[in-house]
């Protein structure tokens, strides 16, 4: 099997028999490489805030499109390893990714205390039904799984309702990102989630756009605090 299948890195194709590697699908050297968002964050999209461009812990792009959510969490800086490992898992079928990746998240929120033990349950950001029989599978729900289960969370995957089929955003410019999701998620059950606190999940937050939008749905619908965790950002 080594010699007609063998075991390579994701990312620099090289082997891994014989050498240091993280679930037998990405090397140590690839994966020390991956760049963590670092402290102080931004109190809205949780990315990593540079004073000189802030006014009270809040970044100006937030201060400009101000977010449903009430504050988001990104693990790690979307360039680099990370990125190509978060294409492989959603554009190359590689779901078995979501345990390794989850890790990562998982690892952050005990790292940075993130207030998960005030919260209710998991929610992951929801595909159009026609995207998730195009991929086979959300992303974001499975991250979701492996996170609930460490944490004994609630996974509400049926909760959150994509309505309408939307263009991808990376396809669109970050002004547009906002119009092409709005109103496109539903609650189609508001008792499960009235008055009660969430973690909003996906793999990848670049605008806010969705996750706001998402975030405001549940809102609307009762919800109370909405916190959205990424992979990326």
């Amino acid at each position: 099997m080594d010699i007609v299948y063998p075991k390579i890195c994701l990312v620099c194709k090289k082997g891994l028999k014989g050498a240091p590697n993280i679930d037998n699908l990405v090397c140590a050297e690839c994966w020390g490489r991956i760049k963590k968002n670092l402290p102080p964050f931004c109190h809205s999209c949780g990315r990593h805030l540079n004073r000189e461009n802030s006014i009270k812990n809040i970044c100006l792009t937030c201060l400009r499109h101000p977010l449903s959510f009430d504050r988001a969490f990104g693990v790690c800086q979307y360039e680099g390893v990370i990125r190509e490992l978060i294409h492989a898992f959603k554009y190359a079928k590689k779901d078995y990714l979501g345990f390794t990746l989850s890790r990562l998240m998982i690892e952050f929120i005990k790292e940075y205390d993130v207030p998960i033990k005030f919260l209710e349950g998991i929610i992951p950001v929801p595909l159009h039904k026609a995207r998730l029989r195009e991929r086979e599978f959300n992303q974001a729900q499975i991250l979701c799984n492996y996170i609930g289960k460490e944490f004994n969370l609630k996974v509400l995957d049926n909760i959150l309702i994509r309505q309408r089929y939307t263009k991808t955003q990376t396809e669109l410019e970050n002004e547009m990102r906002f119009l092409n999701v709005k109103d496109s998620f539903l609650v189609n059950r508001k008792e499960p989630i009235n008055g009660k606190n969430f973690l909003l999940v996906d793999d990848v937050l670049t605008t806010g756009a969705t996750c706001s939008e998402a975030a405001g749905a549940l809102k609307k619908a009762g919800a109370g605090i909405v916190f959205v965790l990424t992979l990326a950002n």
